[in-house]
């Protein structure tokens, strides 16, 4: 129900004993009621774009809901007894939040937090008993240092950090200076390709350079859920080129609305997602087509590809942070292309972090693994390089960061793999 809403409806409570999930984005709401806590069945409850100032003390009284999402208000306080233990998924982004309370180390069931586009300058060391968050965002806020409580997250995969005091310095100036502009004129805008959080993809006649087909993305200019749109460009060009990134031609100058945009190589039409976003009740993990199946070659040329392509962007201070089936295409044979910069963070290679960040993405690349192999062909799930496979996985995934390799060992281990496949 979006229509202007000043107050919460109590006609709801009529569906107190079966309603599930409640949506009352885009409204005007500043509270709830004290008999919110009627609806028991609840599960999801999302408020986003309306007026809270305070995350509502009622939600922690709900005793099912574990998903919560308030984007896009004007919150600036988290009560301490707001926090249900229950929550898997809270979503906060673009609030004006300067603290989380401790009380936030009793959400042990975290797995998503998202918190892009605050004021947050720390986090309290009680978020470590959050040990089963496996999605940080807390990119465009105000950290000056990188919080060292988010290190000892051991299942922690996919982490968005750029758009900080802390890395500020080390994004890339390059688009606006050796970066090839391309006027918005010479662009011939066709069909819609896609759309996501951070801008619009389309397909455009390049008139500029006889007359190439090209894909177009134009940013909303807004902070998203991953963070800023000025470091998903930074980060797109600092890449450079790669044979398993999406490539960039150049950035657009003269938008009529003087929207930020970027033009880029247009991936051939054979190439396809190779996974689709998380579902609720995935919350973190990508979901898959029931009829999925891949063989083990496929699965050695997508890991390969994609370990190759990360290796390339951490010798470049990039760590993607959305390493996921659903931003990888893939061809027949399983080459991929990997895309949406819109969580990368940029950093100094010859930090003390530098290792870290990197160690930290390789569980993103063990939980793709983990994918692939979970939807292998039967004729090839005894094969015997199966195990290699299986074991490099369990080497990504282990609790301990610095025990997991870092990608250059990885991606010669799924040469080895993928040579050997290719022989059978």
């Amino acid at each position: 129900m979006s229509c202007g809403l000043k107050d919460f409806p109590e006609e709801i409570y009529t569906l107190a004993d079966s309603l599930e999930l409640l949506d009352l984005s885009g409204n005007k709401l500043t509270a709830l009621p004290q008999g919110f806590a009627r609806l028991d069945k609840l599960k999801i409850a999302f408020f986003s774009d309306n007026e809270f100032t305070q995350l509502p003390e009622v939600l922690a009284e709900c005793p099912h809901l574990d998903m919560v999402g308030f984007k896009a208000n004007k919150i600036e306080v988290i009560p301490e007894s707001a926090l249900s233990p229950n929550l898997r998924w809270l979503i906060l982004t673009d609030n004006r939040i300067t603290y989380l309370p401790k009380s936030i180390g009793k959400c042990t069931e975290l797995k998503k937090l998202m918190l892009a586009g605050n004021r947050l300058s720390q986090l309290p060391s009680e978020l470590d008993n959050c040990q089963n968050i496996e999605l940080l965002r807390i990119a465009a806020n105000q950290f000056t240092t990188f919080p060292d409580v988010v290190l000892k997250l051991s299942k922690l995969a996919w982490l968005g950090f750029g758009g900080n005091p802390y890395n500020s310095s080390y994004r890339s100036s390059e688009f606006e200076t050796e970066t090839l502009a391309i006027s918005w004129h010479d662009l011939e805008i066709k069909e819609q390709l896609g759309e996501g959080a951070s801008g619009i993809i389309s397909k455009a006649l390049w008139h500029g350079n006889k007359q190439t087909e090209v894909a177009v993305k134009v940013f909303k200019g807004e902070v998203t859920s991953d963070g800023l749109p000025i470091d998903e460009i930074n980060g797109c060009i600092r890449a450079g080129k790669h044979e398993n990134i999406v490539s960039v031609i150049g950035r657009i100058e003269n938008h009529p609305e003087n929207k930020p945009g970027l033009v880029l190589a247009l991936i051939p039409p054979n190439y396809v997602n190779l996974g689709n976003p998380p579902s609720f009740e995935s919350c973190t993990r990508d979901t898959f087509a029931d009829a999925s199946q891949f063989s083990l070659l496929q699965i050695a040329n997508i890991s390969h590809g994609i370990a190759s392509a990360a290796c390339h962007l951490h010798r470049n201070g990039i760590m993607h942070g959305d390493l996921y089936a659903h931003n990888i295409l893939i061809d027949e044979v399983g080459k991929p292309i990997l895309g949406d910069f819109g969580a990368n963070m940029q950093y100094d290679r010859l930090s003390g972090f530098a290792a870290t960040f990197e160690k930290l993405e390789v569980r993103a690349f063990g939980y793709l693994l983990d994918d692939l192999l979970k939807r292998l062909n039967p004729n090839d799930a005894n094969h015997a390089l199966t195990n290699d496979v299986l074991q490099l996985k369990h080497c990504c995934l282990n609790r301990n960061l610095d025990e997991r390799p870092d990608f250059d060992s990885v991606c010669r281990s799924m040469e080895v793999i993928m040579n050997r496949c290719s022989m059978v």
